[in-house]
């Protein structure tokens, strides 16, 4: 009997894709995450440096980055001017 292969676990961002992908109830907030993952890293920053510039801890942006749960408006507002970014939400009506 041949053995079963297991498939190597997802990381964060390939979870954060996939529920983007599937536009689930987070999908706003993982897309946020992963263009927060993506401009830290673009501007060389660690995670607890992210967080000592907009005054959270480590572990919240570790949080928010693997799309767990949504982040307040003013957590947002104040992650996006750490990253020198403007935090843009728009309503736009759905096709119907």
């Amino acid at each position: 009997m041949a053995a079963k292969t297991r498939e190597p676990a997802k990381g964060p961002v390939e979870r954060l894709h996939e529920k983007i992908a599937t536009r689930d109830k987070g999908w706003f907030f993982a897309q946020i995450a992963d263009r927060v993952a993506e401009r830290r890293a673009t501007m060389g920053l660690s995670q607890r440096e992210l967080a000592e510039r907009c005054g959270t801890t480590q572990s919240a942006i570790a949080r928010l980055e693997r799309g767990g749960r949504p982040p307040r408006i003013d957590t947002l507002l104040r992650i996006a001017d750490a990253l020198q970014c403007d935090l843009v939400v728009e309503l736009a009506p759905r096709d119907e």
